[in-house]
């Protein structure tokens, strides 16, 4: 299959552009970076014109401010996209459902490559209901564009359908964003540090226990992994879908 990459220049773009390079089945076929024309990622040119790149699936990760023109372009070209870009919160992803049709090619949204994220958000989801208080810590780099992540927003947004508002409580701020940003009712704060690369703690508690749920991630590598399972399982979605956790179960059912 033709894969190609938007934002290849990036770190993850970069470092997902190497991982399709070194597969068997999969060829890096174009890397769009606008800005860097003429330099190469993974022994493939950069072009920094989207109608010159040629692939069946696009691996987008663009900065979160240009990526919904860039997936309106991609869409008219009836590409299959696995995004990687962060920030997707539900109004963004019902703006672009409002475009990408469920019978369209597969658009699979990735809050975080990171397989041990995946499951990190999954065993939060799972905890949810069980637990009175849950909140969302996370890290990262001190030049991260956005925050919260997308991690943390998936995060929230999963555990927040299994509790009742009831469980929304909200504190006496002395000073304003103390208490962190409230998502689908869990508090999630945003830590940005220098030397930090991802990190993520979602802390949950009763009376009388303390259960959290922590994953880090050291290097970029440790989200190539994840990123060849998203493009190999897109071709076989039509419409818009969230998550890694299907793909995870498509994996194992053919492993």
């Amino acid at each position: 299959m033709k894969v190609a990459v938007s934002g290849a220049m990036g770190r993850l773009g970069s470092v997902i552009a190497h991982g399709i390079s070194n597969t068997n089945e999969l060829q890096l076929s174009g890397a769009y970076a606008p800005g860097h024309a003429g330099k190469t990622v993974a022994g493939v040119g950069v072009d920094d014109v989207i109608e010159n790149i040629d692939a069946q699936i696009l691996v987008e990760c663009a900065h979160p401010g240009v990526v919904m023109e860039n997936l309106k372009k991609w869409h008219a070209k009836g590409m299959s996209v696995v995004v990687g870009t962060s920030g997707f919160t539900e109004d963004r992803i019902a703006e672009l459902k409002s475009f990408w049709g469920e019978d369209d090619p597969g658009c699979l949204i990735v809050p975080n490559f990171s397989i041990g994220a995946v499951l990190m958000m999954r065993f939060a989801e799972m905890a949810s209901p069980y637990f009175d208080s849950a909140e969302v810590i996370e890290r990262h780099e001190d030049t991260k564009p956005d925050a919260p992540s997308g991690t943390a927003l998936a995060t929230a947004m999963r555990m927040g359908k299994h509790r009742s508002p009831s469980e929304q409580k909200d504190s006496t701020e002395v000073v304003r964003g103390a208490r962190g940003g409230l998502i689908s009712g869990v508090r999630v704060h945003s830590l940005r540090m220098k030397g930090m690369l991802s990190d993520q703690e979602v802390a949950f508690s009763n009376n009388g226990e303390i259960f959290s749920i922590h994953h880090s991630s050291t290097s970029y590598e440790s989200f190539v992994n994840g990123a060849l399972l998203a493009i190999r399982y897109v071709k076989t979605i039509k419409g818009v879908e969230i998550g890694l956790d299907t793909a995870l179960d498509f994996d194992a059912k053919n492993i």
